[in-house]
């Protein structure tokens, strides 16, 4: 047993280390690398928590948590939809250190929901809402990065939200761009945009990742304007902590305090991180699922055990909360990734460049970071999807055109809840004028009437039978048949076997067929395969 369970740990590992699957996974990992750094920085800034936080979350976000996850191509770490809670949390619970323990007791709470299944959840976003949270995390990425493709760089690199920290939003941070713009980022995000079109077209020279060229280009631009009156500003350029002795970089860890345990504020806030980070997360698992281009689909219990392990870990060191994120999530699909390695060298390069090479790394400029999210936007929002969804009908394209308009308008979770309303209207329209058919005959001056009843005949149902059956004229003959159902509910019974009393009193003669006077509800008969 012993030596079968190390041999298929061993093939497991040899899976990730493939050749074809490294060359792809290596390059993937430098451009998942590349943008999370100036979000991790963003976020913890907007969040009101030290620098550090932020890249300690997306170290433990890539190592630890992918090494757990069952997703291949997902990627982890501090997400901006939860920045207002978290600078909520800091300032009400008076420390940085009760925050921390309120961190820690969100990853307990997530490994409870984990443990419990209740990442099945996620399995109940329609198809249609998905693509529109895409869709709108495309069109808001090409919205929020254009700015810094422009050189107007606020505070926070990457705010999803509508209405900015700085008191800016979308649209009047892109028209502040338009009138303050600065010809340096303007001149290195038009390459980067080039290259990162064209690059992957040229056979002989695409082995070196287009990322990889966009930010040694970005280099070399900010050198090259350097000393013009067009030089890049510093807060036009990725700016991470410098650290210069062992000392200094574990004195930047900080501790929860435990005293705080059992603080009704701290239990309060750790719900709160634990709900919103888990919906987060499998929200944006379903999403990477379908972008997968090997359609693969993540285990979402196991999931959120690994997002508890993540979040327990990063509070214990001074971290923040973190989620499954679309945004970096989505770069590592259109870098080419094919599985978690991505993720975790990801994670480790944000460590080496923390530890070896933070001088490097902030001679690199926002313009050609924002060049990046630009083609990552597109390619979400791409105007063929637009299309493929209208062909789907208009249950399908008003939820998704309005789950767009969620997301950019407001924010990606009321976006997505807003979506979902108007697909369950969409869901409920069409269950409740689908519960029969029925044929008319006529003889002689006599109609026979046959309504023959669904599968599944739920509650929703009832209001429609009941304008069917009011409608029909006197002098009828009626058969319900209920041949074909399975299940139908109780109000609905009830509902028929009224009409068959009362009809008599218009004439009406109603015969009931194969109707039985109740039903249970029926078994799911299906082999479960446990994927968790």
């Amino acid at each position: 047993m012993k030596n079968s369970n190390s041999a298929s740990m061993g093939s497991g590992i040899g899976k990730y280390l493939q050749k074809r699957n490294l060359k792809a996974d290596l390059p993937a990992s430098i451009v998942v690398f590349l943008v999370a750094l100036p979000l991790c920085l963003g976020i913890a800034l907007a969040s009101g928590a030290p620098l550090f936080a932020g890249l300690l979350t997306g170290i433990i976000g890539g190592v630890v948590v992918a090494s757990i996850s069952g997703s291949q191509l997902s990627v982890s770490g501090p997400a901006a939809g939860l920045t207002t809670i978290v600078l909520a949390a800091i300032t009400s619970l008076g420390s940085y250190q009760a925050f921390l323990m309120a961190v820690v007791l969100a990853g307990v709470f997530q490994l409870v929901l984990g443990l419990i299944k209740a990442g099945t959840i996620g399995n109940y976003f329609p198809s249609s809402v998905i693509e529109g949270m895409l869709a709108g995390i495309g069109i808001l990425l090409i919205m929020k990065q254009l700015p810094h493709a422009l050189g107007v760089d606020s505070d926070f690199f990457g705010d999803e939200s509508f209405f900015q920290k700085d008191g800016e939003n979308t649209f009047s941070a892109l028209g502040n761009a338009l009138q303050h713009f600065s010809v340096a980022a303007i001149a290195i995000s038009l390459i980067s945009v080039l290259v990162l079109v064209l690059w992957p077209k040229l056979k002989k020279i695409n082995v070196v990742p287009a990322p990889l060229v966009v930010v040694a280009i970005g280099i070399v631009g900010a050198i090259v304007f350097n000393g013009s009156s067009s030089a890049l500003r510093e807060n036009q350029m990725v700016t991470i902590p410098v650290v210069n002795s062992a000392a200094e970089f574990f004195g930047l860890f900080t501790m929860p305090d435990f005293s705080m345990i059992f603080d009704s504020k701290v239990l309060v806030v750790a719900l709160t991180i634990a709900v919103v980070a888990s919906l987060e997360t499998l929200l944006s698992l379903e999403a990477v699922d379908k972008i997968d281009p090997l359609k693969r689909v993540s285990p979402t219990n196991r999931e959120l055990i690994a997002q508890g392990i993540g979040n327990v870990t990063s509070g214990m060191l001074g971290g923040l909360p973190m989620t499954a994120v679309i945004v970096r999530s989505s770069a590592n699909v259109n870098a080419g990734g094919r599985t978690k390695v991505s993720a975790i060298t990801h994670g480790l390069l944000l460590l080496v460049s923390l530890l070896c090479i933070p001088s490097l790394i902030n001679m690199i400029p926002l313009s050609c970071l924002a060049a990046i999210l630009l083609v990552t936007g597109y390619k979400l929002a791409r105007i063929a999807l637009f299309k493929h969804m209208y062909h789907k009908g208009w249950d399908q394209f008003i939820p998704f055109v309005v789950t767009i308009i969620g997301v950019v308008g407001i924010d990606l979770l009321k976006g997505v809840g807003i979506g979902m309303a108007v697909s369950i209207f969409y869901l409920l329209r069409t269950n409740m004028r689908n519960p029969f058919f029925y044929r008319v005959q006529e003889e002689g001056n006599k109609k026979n009437i046959r309504i023959k009843l669904a599968e599944e005949v739920s509650f929703l149902n009832k209001a429609s039978i009941q304008v069917l059956l009011m409608d029909i004229p006197n002098e009828t003959n009626v058969v319900i048949d209920g041949s074909n159902s399975r299940y139908i509910d109780p109000d609905v019974l009830e509902a028929i076997h009224n009409y068959k009393h009362n009809a008599y009193t218009k004439g009406i003669i109603v015969s009931l067929e194969n109707i039985k006077k109740s039903y249970s509800v029926p078994k799911i008969n299906t082999k479960i395969i446990n994927q968790n």
